[in-house]
């Protein structure tokens, strides 16, 4: 299913600029204001007050990591670079700072908005993504817990897995949890048991 695109109203957002003082700055402030975003000021680094931000466009000609309180690729906004130099490894660097959309220098009257639209989806999707990945590798590790779970069952004298299985499932039903937070608890129990049970032969 494909993914909704928000073309949401920006009035009343807000952004803020991370440029060294610059008539792009002042063009870019112009759009900026025009569209109804509140708009800040900040260089040579954002400071705490730009966590609140809506958006964040930066300086990709003599930006550089430092600048930016959260580690590359991890900002809590949709950022967009203002591209002067097409100099590879400039490219490069803004790609890795999180990126959302790009701006190109000389900043005139237009592009402004445009460039909010696509970051504010690129930054959407990205997050998305994120959280897919998050629960696939959830489930994945819940999976591997049940495994674990039913081998140590059978180990313990369940008839096999299939055996092992149903009476992890009864388990849960007993305790009233999950089925995957049964496992989770019965792994617990039986890894601790066994770690007992060595250092008592110990």
């Amino acid at each position: 299913m494909r993914r909704a695109i928000r073309i949401q109203n920006l009035g009343g957002a807000t952004a803020v600029i991370l440029h060294r003082p610059h008539p792009t700055v002042q063009a870019l402030e112009r759009q900026l204001r025009a569209i109804g975003l509140q708009v800040s000021e900040a260089w040579p680094e954002l400071g705490p007050v730009a966590l609140a931000a809506d958006f964040v466009f930066f300086d990709a000609d003599m930006g550089h990591d430092e600048q930016f309180p959260w580690a590359p690729g991890q900002s809590p906004m949709p950022m967009v670079a203002l591209i002067g130099s097409e100099a590879p490894g400039r490219i490069e660097w803004a790609l890795r700072a999180g990126a959302h959309a790009q701006l190109l220098k000389p900043v005139g009257d237009n592009g402004a908005y445009s460039a909010l639209l696509i970051a504010r989806d690129a930054f959407d999707a990205q997050r998305a993504l994120t959280v897919e990945i998050s629960d696939l590798r959830r489930r994945l590790d819940e999976r591997q817990t049940v495994v674990r779970a039913v081998t140590l069952l059978a180990a313990r004298g369940a008839r096999g897995d299939a055996a092992a299985y149903a009476q992890l499932r009864q388990m849960a039903m007993a305790w009233r949890v999950s089925f995957e937070d049964a496992a989770a608890r019965v792994v617990a129990m039986l890894t601790a048991s066994r770690e007992e049970a060595g250092d008592d032969r110990g």
